[in-house]
């Protein structure tokens, strides 16, 4: 059974940084794209950032110059490196990986941004 893993969110403080990690566990060969999403309260889930097998990202116009998302596919995590985070970036993170054409994902992380 599939199962992805997060760490790394919190509370810090306006301009401050944050890495969220997700590891896949399970029996697989390969990962396709592999993404991280946020929902705040009262709001929809969004797509912050997504990396494909091939390293190639995309961004949230919102996020773009402060988010970086990176992956490792030895280890079958994906990370994301926030900087200058704001309090409207104050959500649940959740990490997401299309694996065989299914849509997996984690558990979720809150990260809260005080001003």
């Amino acid at each position: 059974q599939v199962q992805l893993l997060e760490s790394g969110g919190g509370l810090v403080q306006a301009g401050g940084s944050l890495r969220l990690s997700c590891a896949v566990f399970g029996f697989i060969f390969s990962i396709n794209d592999m993404g991280w999403y946020r929902q705040a309260p009262g709001k929809q889930r969004e797509l912050v950032a997504a990396v494909t097998s091939s390293g190639r990202a995309n961004y949230l116009d919102s996020v773009k110059g402060r988010f970086t998302i990176s992956r490792d596919n030895f280890a079958n995590t994906v990370y994301l490196q926030m900087n200058s985070l704001k309090p409207e970036d104050t959500a649940v993170y959740y990490c997401n990986a299309d694996i065989y054409g299914n849509s997996k994902w984690g558990q979720g992380t809150q990260v809260t941004v005080s001003s």
